[in-house]
């Protein structure tokens, strides 16, 4: 996150103090750099200038309206894995032909409708679901265009929860099984194939699962090519991963670069990827408040305005996230190791464990890598409402892309018997 400094003894984001974004927008607070994200995206884009490419950022990430039309602008598609997704990029200015859908439970209202948009394919994760997209299609006249997200059992090497191409998962079609439905799906009526997908995790911090993966992916599409099955497109998924602590993934070019070389015998094949993660964990950030510290038999707390309602990544997987305080500390600050919690009513409402601090009521702390998988995955429980979005658009200005929600719009929909 090199946008964020201190300067003078306070922390900054760009030039703009951190204290000063939350004294104007309040807190919880996430804010996001705009030129970070688009720098992500072009560090793929840019690695595959000499071929047809089409990076095709994952909406589960962060898909607020502003992001999404900030990629849209820059050129990029979309993996989507709901209809709301779908509605979300196309609202954000989306060209549906840039748009894949994956996801292992499309039902008929959210075909047809993709259908109906013309969107670039459908990335299938079962027989059945190939089927249905065959009935579908033909019911409104289309011919839907498909891939198979096979699943080519490579180990991704990370956090169970986030394995997604092993044969215990339930995403993707078992690479054993992968020939035999591209047979069926050639016989069906209302279908065009035209690519092959993967995606075999989150958070890979080294290169070898992807090139695994990309291996037996063209080992089958060879195969395919033998039995008259020609694919316009390889979508090698996502998953890169990102620094939260001491990681050391790849460059997202160099992994671009190494894919663009397994096809090089295959320059008539248009390279897809997924990136999701890579391009927005580190270009956001959650400024929280200390509602209180306590000290009680040896146990030290800072105790939070944020839940794990807000950031559910330390709770949900054990995710470590990095925790900077807003006044830079000094070596005669008194500190203590603090476990960072959150208001909500359960143990496991703790964003980090065991953290040298040194801080006080109403100081401001920052978690650092928030910007994927936060906001999107946040939740009213306890009936907080959630926190508003700020976009940073250069070194000094900012903007809301999403207003902080009220107290009314916790019961919007319901009724009073």
């Amino acid at each position: 996150m090199d946008f964020l400094h201190y300067q003078k003894g306070h922390l900054f984001a760009n030039k703009i103090a951190i204290s000063e974004l939350a004294k104007q927008y309040g807190t919880p607070l996430y804010v996001y750099s705009a030129d970070y994200i688009t720098k992500q995206y072009l560090e793929y884009a840019r690695a595959l200038v000499n071929r047809k490419y089409l990076v095709c950022y994952a909406v589960k990430a962060n898909s607020n309206l502003a992001i999404l039309s900030l990629l849209a602008k820059l050129g990029a598609g979309f993996d989507i894995v709901s209809q709301g997704e779908l509605e979300r990029v196309l609202k954000a200015g989306a060209n549906p032909n840039k748009i894949v859908f994956s996801g292992v439970a499309k039902s008929v209202v959210e075909i047809e409708r993709a259908l109906k948009v013309g969107i670039k394919c459908f990335n299938v994760e079962s027989e059945a679901e190939l089927y249905r997209i065959n009935e579908v299609a033909k019911q409104i006249g289309k011919i839907a265009t498909i891939s198979l997200r096979i699943n080519p059992d490579v180990d991704a090497k990370t956090h169970p929860y986030i394995s997604t191409g092993l044969r215990e998962n339930k995403f993707g079609i078992s690479y054993k099984l992968a020939l035999d439905v591209y047979r069926q799906a050639v016989s069906l009526t209302n279908i065009k194939i035209v690519g092959i997908d993967c995606h075999i995790g989150s958070q890979l911090t080294e290169l070898s699962p992807f090139l695994d993966a990309a291996d037996r992916i063209l080992t089958l599409v060879a195969k395919l090519k033998s039995e008259n099955i020609h694919i316009e497109h390889i979508d090698f998924g996502g998953g890169l991963g990102v620094c939260y602590a001491d990681e050391q993934p790849p460059m997202a070019s160099s992994l671009m670069k190494e894919l663009n070389k397994k096809l090089v015998n295959y320059p008539d094949i248009e390279l897809l990827c997924e990136p999701g993660r890579s391009i927005v964990a580190n270009a956001g950030l959650l400024i929280t408040k200390v509602e209180y510290t306590k000290h009680q038999d040896g146990n030290h707390f800072a105790i939070i305005d944020a839940g794990m309602n807000d950031l559910i990544r330390p709770a949900l997987y054990q995710a470590w996230m990095n925790v900077l305080p807003e006044k830079e500390s000094q070596n005669t600050d008194e500190k203590y190791s603090y476990n960072v919690v959150g208001p909500i009513c359960e143990s496991s409402d703790v964003l980090a464990y065991q953290r040298q601090l040194s801080v006080k009521q109403d100081d401001l702390l920052v978690i650092c890598s928030a910007g994927a998988y936060g906001f999107s995955m946040a939740s009213n429980y306890n009936s907080h409402p959630r926190p508003a979005e700020v976009m940073l658009l250069n070194d000094m200005q900012h903007q809301v892309i999403r207003q902080r929600e009220s107290l009314e719009d916790l019961w919007r929909g319901e009724i009073v018997l």
